[in-house]
């Protein structure tokens, strides 16, 4: 067998490297750095937290770029493909992420559609005097009872379509004409109004007292469980490793490509642009903390209270804040679209190599009942109670358990380690070896199984925000369950082409060494 014939017929391919780092980045700077990383680094030890998480960086975080990056460019496939050639059992373990992404999706857009009107809210500032009443009563208009409700908000239906507009359309444009254009011009973007946010806190009245509450290190804080494994779980979350987004994207390089060079790029380009969201986001904070006249503790929020609640408030007292509101919230949907188009192109993907059918075919079969889904659940009052719990449960257990199962399955039952350690090592500029084989085979499952069963065990004995257990069970423990069955479900489903699943190890390790030692086949 030749190694086109195992080919999926038309693959596309980056047009260079410099797109597909761009695109990774693009998918890894998500909200999650802007809004988790800051407030998680400042209550785990400050200053102090940077080590654990340094550590996380490069024990776990860049050896898992690297795994999935060896998957998806050796094997050519979306993540079902690649782990169906892998071995024909692993399957599951490609669609058990493919869901994932699915989930995610239906309830990022949510998110971004909220920013991309908390732009246009910033020239006026129309939250007002009190942004949590005009966030939660006016603007979301929440229902008073965490519950499962249609009551349609029609102000929140135009955003959303808008988002899955764009999102579609880059998508069926392809991996060059869309994708990588997007991000080329997004990320720039992104970048510029980021480092604009920046300088303008670090100016703003009390931002030295933000900064000082963020970098000041809490030294007994390293010989804590818990701050590590928030390092570690930060690292996890933020690098989109685990649900199918790197293996996707990696089947799109040439063959002739620096894949542990991209890797380490695209790991430390995140990990600094959390530093840099750390240091504008605290700066503010210290500002708004001087502002109110309480301490930086009574102000720092994480996630949707960040965003939507305290940065309009700083917005509304500090200097040009229509114009720090407008970065600060362009900033949010750039970051979001990117990472919701790589979540959109890996269900994509999948869907279009199972069924052989053409990318827009997919897009218009996939693409819009999931954005029918989205806008259904999202635009309703009781849309943030489904997102919040979808969030913690699908994002936490859904990722970590699957990443956990998937390297299991490589390392320990498939022992496929040393073959895509050779396979990087054929390819790369720094080489992979056995030190990676050894920490994706024990370090990785060691540390993910012990947050994944912490995760668990917080969770079981607490309910998680006291939300009422019906709900928990239906969109908490019951959303991540269901992946588990339908991952296997849609296994069981017959490939359109079962040629395209099958793949010749030892053809495919000739042809690799004769093309990285420039033979011509």
């Amino acid at each position: 067998m030749s190694y086109a014939a195992s080919e999926a017929p038309k693959r596309e391919v980056f047009n260079s490297r410099n797109y597909f780092i761009l695109a990774a980045i693009g998918s890894a700077v998500g909200l999650g750095n802007i809004w988790r990383f800051p407030y998680v680094a400042y209550s785990e030890g400050g200053g102090a937290f940077l080590v654990p998480y340094l550590v996380a960086l490069l024990s776990a975080g860049i050896p898992l770029l690297f795994f999935d990056y060896a998957i998806g460019h050796r094997y050519r496939g979306s993540a079902p493909l690649a782990m169906r050639r892998l071995g024909r059992w692993t399957e599951v373990f490609g669609w058990w992420q493919v869901l994932v992404s699915f989930v995610i999706a239906v309830y990022y857009a949510a998110v971004v559609a909220w920013a991309a009107m908390y732009t246009w809210f910033s020239f006026s500032m129309a939250w007002g005097e009190d942004p949590a009443a005009f966030l939660f009563s006016e603007f979301l208009q929440l229902a008073d009872e965490p519950t499962v409700g249609f009551d349609f908000v029609p102000s929140l239906f135009l955003p959303m379509l808008a988002v899955w507009g764009i999102t579609l359309i880059v998508i069926a444009l392809g991996v060059n004409k869309g994708l990588a254009f997007a991000n080329l011009v997004f990320m720039p973007l992104l970048l510029v109004m980021f480092l604009f946010i920046v300088g303008q806190s670090l100016f703003l009245p009390g931002a030295i007292d933000g900064l000082n509450a963020l970098f000041t290190p809490d030294w007994t804080s390293l010989t804590s469980p818990g701050v590590w494994a928030a390092a570690y779980g930060q690292i996890f979350f933020s690098l989109s490793v685990g649900f199918g987004i790197m293996i996707t994207y990696s089947s799109y390089l040439k063959r002739r490509t620096d894949l542990t060079g991209s890797g380490l790029v695209v790991g430390f380009s995140n990990s600094s642009f959390e530093l840099l969201a750390g240091i504008g986001v605290f700066a503010a904070l210290g500002f708004m903390a001087q502002a109110a006249g309480v301490g930086v503790d009574d102000v720092a929020a994480g996630g949707v209270g960040l965003a939507f609640v305290a940065f309009p408030t700083i917005i509304s007292e500090a200097p040009l804040g229509s114009i720090l509101g407008v970065a600060f919230f362009g900033s949010l949907v750039m970051a979001g679209l990117t990472s919701l188009m790589s979540i959109m192109e890996v269900v994509i993907a999948s869907v279009r190599d199972k069924l052989g059918i053409s990318k827009p075919v997919a897009v218009a079969v996939v693409g819009i009942p999931m954005a029918a889904i989205s806008i259904s659940l999202l635009s309703t009052t009781t849309g943030l109670y489904f997102l919040d719990i979808t969030d913690e449960f699908v994002n936490k257990f859904g990722i970590l358990a699957g990443s956990f199962a998937a390297i299991i399955a490589v390392a320990w039952i498939s022992r496929k380690l040393p073959q895509l350690a050779r396979h990087l090592d054929r390819f790369s500029s720094f080489p992979a070896g056995k030190m990676w084989v050894g920490v994706m085979g024990v370090l990785v499952p060691v540390v993910l199984g012990a947050i994944l069963v912490s995760y668990a065990i917080e969770r079981i004995e607490v309910p998680y925000e006291g939300y009422p257990l019906r709900l928990l069970g239906i969109f908490g423990w019951g959303m991540a369950g269901s992946l588990v069955v339908g991952a296997i479900i849609i296994t069981l489903l017959p490939w359109r082409n079962k040629a395209v699943t099958e793949f010749d190890e030892d053809y495919n390790e000739h042809e690799i060494a004769a093309r990285a030692e420039g033979v011509t086949q």
